[in-house]
């Protein structure tokens, strides 16, 4: 039986014998304040290519009470079976379907899911369709090939508000008729609907005016800066219309904060989904607001790349995902309003830190994924899909032309708007304009897996004159358990030679002279420009980060480096070179005692907050995970002291303070250090400028609890402060964060035991439940997670058994016994193939700590 999945071949099947042309879809939400079931009526209008055809019909529901089709009806009982209703005798030509069904409400992010606000008890609705859910909804056909348009008639409660992809009609009769909307996929369908709280506005210019709107939950409307919302929102329409030369393709664009959202945001055709924590309640750092920046960018983008225009299958989704991302941040860094020209050094410093993070795990694959099913596609939204194509985009752009990349996308949106695409009409596009055979380019870049590493090889005589300059380039061994083999890849790149400055202590570069680019291909690139010239202080292969490889220092620049890697006056090649030693550091080739040393000696002088906060995370990983054992407690001590003493001497009131008072409060150990958390939540002490707002208050909450000195009482009066739904996760974070026996047995009943809890509060408990300082405490829970998993994978709802499975995977206990038990099961459990990829992946991380802390041991012998 195919469960809730469908196979590629299924959907070409289909898509040869059926063409969608529209769907009526009625629905009856006006019980949603109390939830359970609602009534769901489709009526769906499609062509049939052989007379006497069967098809199916996507859906997941409760109960189907009515399934009609040319008029006669069919018994529910005998053609509704797992998510599929069977359609026998097709004829040729147009068929009408009609399918009565009561679906169901969720609590787990995807289909309709409904939360109650516990500050006004209101219920609030939206739909999350991608991949496969619009069929928990209505009846769809669910593959992206088979565009339709959707005319949504929904029932709501009286006084509350409907928000679907068509413009907002007025009700009558408590009733929401919408228009239908342009040819577009299933997934991209939606519906939000309660009692939010909205604000409006336009976007105009040269005579075109598409109606903007933003919503939330009434309890966090004082928080909603709708201004800077809107700011950047009509940046990305006057930048993307520019460089797309095709019009915004819908007839409004609504962005909608909602709660207890899974993903960042999802790209919804004229109504846009995003997470709510990216309305502030409290004070956080410019780093945040860029991040939403771009999310609202990337978001936008995918109007076009995405919605207007659709991949075929899922194979192509890098398409949809690597595109919005990489023109997301190119608007940021290159509209003249931008408050972030600097996005580049964010890309270099968290995407591809990401992407090389994934690549290097045994279920890296290549940008273009094989997906032969919706299960393999449901694990595919990871850092090769998003960041490695977007870096990767970066590299065509460099490698084409920006200008000629530009022109092939608009030829590619004129001739394929509102239909579906393979990678090989976007090439096709690319190569008319740019005059370059992109046929080699992509089979290396695109159609394999695995990384390059870029060594610059550098000879000189005697008085420091170059007299020979290479770039060898190697590929790496897969993963074991990856498929594929090492591929030398052609690379554009920038060299860039930088010099310390004497007047100004800053490292720079020297105009043009300073920068060369230039193709690498092969095993070794001779660079003649270079001969003759002096050495610099530091050279700094691929400068710009243009293309996607892993880049060493030589020897020279890099003791040089080390000694001013906060030196750099730009923050792209700084980014760049702390990329560089956090991959040395993962890789085992840099000792996590050093690694500390670097970015002790160096993040006083990083002004980028972002860059500032990703080391943060960085040291506490590396010390975590990737230090002797022996030596974890004095590094933490180290970094500890370190971190309070930046929190005392930053600016008051800077991002940097605010960012320093996280680290801190994240590692605070010692009796005086926990003492000075609790005085500042209670007003006893004060450090000049620091504000302890509410989300700063939770941070000093759940510290204390994990380490013991906060319980029950402490938490429930913290709650009590902060009532809210953000409230209620944090607290449950804290309760499961306790150090004692009770504490953990409750979260993990709580989570694996019981699937009661919603997917916002499960993942707080998993997120307190994992404390890497209470690795005794959480031993016992490594064995109960091998005998649980399974189970969980196969009983719960996709989203809801990847933050298990991915969460409670017993990663803090780095040990050669947790790969032999999970080799074991491996064996033994035979899981389907997308929970043995996480697993593994999993796995994957303790292999590699375990390297790493060898290699940090060895640094002290």
């Amino acid at each position: 039986m195919p469960g809730t999945n469908l196979t590629r071949e299924e959907a070409q099947q289909r898509a040869k014998l059926l063409t969608v042309d529209s769907y009526e879809i009625d629905l009856d939400l006006s019980g949603a304040q109390e939830g359970g079931t609602y009534r769901s009526v489709t009526t769906v209008r499609f062509d049939v290519a052989e007379n006497s055809a069967e098809s199916f019909i996507d859906l997941v529901a409760p109960a189907v009470h009515e399934v009609t089709l040319n008029g006669d009806a069919l018994d529910p009982a005998e053609v509704f079976a797992d998510s599929r209703i069977a359609l026998p005798g097709l004829l040729e030509g147009r068929n009408i379907l009609r399918i009565v069904a009561d679906c169901a409400y969720t609590n787990t992010g995807e289909g309709l899911h409904r939360f109650v606000d516990p500050v006004d008890n209101q219920a609030y609705l939206y739909t999350q369709f991608e991949v496969p859910d619009a069929r928990r909804v209505f009846a769809s056909f669910e593959q992206p090939d088979l565009k339709a348009t959707f005319q949504f008639t929904v029932k709501a409660p009286t006084g509350w508000t409907v928000i679907s992809n068509s413009p907002t009609p007025e009700p009558k009769d408590d009733t929401w008729v919408f228009e239908p909307t342009p040819r577009i996929s299933t997934y991209i369908t939606a519906l939000i609907v309660g009692p939010y709280h909205s604000v409006h506005s336009v976007y105009e210019k040269d005579g075109q005016s598409v109606p903007l709107g933003i919503y939330c939950r009434p309890s966090l409307a004082e928080f909603l800066d709708s201004d800077a919302v809107f700011e950047v929102t009509r940046q990305g329409f006057e930048w993307f219309q520019e460089k797309f030369d095709f019009a915004y393709p819908f007839k409004k664009y609504d962005q909608l904060f909602v709660p207890e959202f899974n993903a960042g945001a999802m790209e919804n055709a004229g109504a846009v989904t995003i997470r709510d924590q990216y309305v502030f309640r409290s004070k956080v750092t410019d780093a945040a607001y860029e991040m939403r920046a771009e999310t609202i960018l990337h978001e936008l983008a995918h109007m076009w790349f995405g919605d207007l225009v659709t991949m075929e299958w899922w194979n192509d989704l890098w398409l949809n995902e690597s595109f919005a991302t990489y023109t997301s941040i190119a608007c940021q860094a290159a509209h003249p309003e931008s408050r972030w020209p600097h996005s580049w050094t964010t890309f270099a410093n968290s995407m591809k830190t990401w992407a090389y993070r994934q690549d290097q795990l045994p279920s890296t694959h290549p940008i273009m994924a094989e997906i032969n099913d919706l299960d393999d596609v449901l694990v595919n939204f990871d850092g090769i899909t998003y960041a490695k194509g977007a870096s990767v985009l970066k590299q065509l752009v460099a490698y084409v032309g920006q200008d000629e990349f530009f022109r092939g996308v608009q030829a590619y949106f004129k001739a394929h708007a509102y239909g579906n695409t393979r990678l090989s009409d976007l090439l096709g596009a690319l190569e008319e304009t740019s005059g370059r055979d992109l046929k080699t380019w992509s089979t290396k870049w695109l159609e394999t897996a695995g990384i390059n590493i870029l060594r610059p090889e550098i000879e000189t005589d005697e008085n420091g004159v170059i007299t020979s300059f290479a770039i060898r380039q190697e590929a790496p061994a897969l993963p074991t358990g990856a498929k594929g083999e090492p591929t030398l890849r052609p690379h554009r790149i920038a060299v860039g030679l930088y010099d310390l400055d004497g007047d100004s202590g800053k490292l720079l570069r020297d105009g043009t002279d300073g920068r060369i680019e230039l193709d690498v291909d092969g095993e070794l690139t001779a660079v003649p420009q270079l001969v003759g010239r002096r050495r610099p202080d530091v050279v700094l292969l691929n400068d710009d980060d243009l293309s996607y490889a892993k880049v060493r220092l030589d020897e020279r620049s890099l003791a040089f480096v080390t000694e001013h890697l906060g030196d750099f006056e730009s923050s792209l090649p700084r980014a760049l070179c702390w990329a560089s030693a956090w991959d040395m550091t993962r890789d085992a080739e840099l000792a996590t005692r050093d690694y500390l040393s670097l970015v002790l000696s160096g993040i006083a002088k990083e002004s980028d907050i972002g860059v500032v906060q990703s080391l943060h995370r960085q040291v506490k990983l590396a010390i975590d995970l990737y230090a002797d054992p022996a030596a974890r407690e004095a590094l933490l001590t180290r970094w500890t002291d370190a971190t309070l003493a930046y929190l005392r001497t930053a600016a008051p009131s800077s991002d940097h303070q605010l960012a320093w008072a996280r680290a801190f409060a994240a590692t605070a150990r010692e009796p005086e250090q926990l003492d000075l958390l609790e005085a500042l939540l209670e007003g006893s002490q004060t450090i000049e400028g620091l504000a302890v707002d509410t989300e700063l208050r939770w941070a000093f909450v759940h510290r204390l609890a994990a380490v013991g000195r906060f319980d029950e009482a402490e938490i429930a009066g913290e709650y009590e402060r902060d009532k809210t739904a953000a409230g209620e996760r944090h607290a449950a974070s804290a309760r499961a964060a306790r150090p004692t026996e009770e504490a953990k047995a409750e979260a993990w009943a709580s989570v694996v035991e019981s699937d009661k809890l919603p997917n916002a509060v499960q993942e707080a408990v998993i997120g307190g439940f994992v404390q890497t300082d209470q690795r005794e405490l959480l031993a016992p829970y490594a064995e109960k997670y091998f005998e649980a998993v399974k189970d969980i994978w196969e009983s719960r709802s996709h989203e809801m058994a990847q933050q298990i499975a991915v969460g409670l995977y017993p990663s803090v206990q780095v040990a050669q016994g947790t790969l032999d038990r999970t080799d074991a099961w491996l064996t033994d459990a035979e899981p389907g193939a997308a929970l043995r990829r996480l697993v593994s992946e999993s796995r994957s991380g303790v292999e590699r700590a375990l390297k790493a802390q060898s290699a940090d041991a060895a640094a002290q012998e």
